[in-house]
């Protein structure tokens, strides 16, 4: 029997190339919002993965949209994912579900999808 393959086997291996960015995306990307050690995506140069206005590429059912995102137990995690499954709904519509009943339990009106 074969044993688990381990990150540590990874240590040994060189990162690959960081991919070269326009200069102009680089010169406007603030220093703060990277992890340590990660140079900006060209994701984040262009507002895409953080939500901005001017973001032109991605998947055309991600334009003009924003990302909500949260840490749950894997309990919920897997009773959702259940639920969705057994509704043949997509676990977005499930949450788009729950935060219009949260807007309408405190009074605003539901946005919708």
């Amino acid at each position: 029997m074969s044993r688990k393959p381990s990150f540590a086997n990874l240590r040994d291996r060189t990162p690959p190339a960081p991919i070269a960015a326009p200069v102009a995306a680089v010169a406007s990307s603030h220093a703060g919002q990277n992890p340590v050690g990660q140079a900006p995506t060209a994701q984040s140069q262009n507002g895409q993965g953080t939500g901005g206005q001017g973001a032109t590429t991605g998947p055309a059912s991600r334009q003009g949209r924003k990302q909500i995102a949260g840490f749950f137990s894997p309990e919920m995690s897997f009773a959702m994912h259940t639920l969705a499954r057994r509704q043949g709904r997509s676990l977005q519509a499930l949450m788009a579900e729950a935060f219009n009943d949260v807007l309408r339990k405190h009074g605003e009106s539901p946005i919708g999808d």
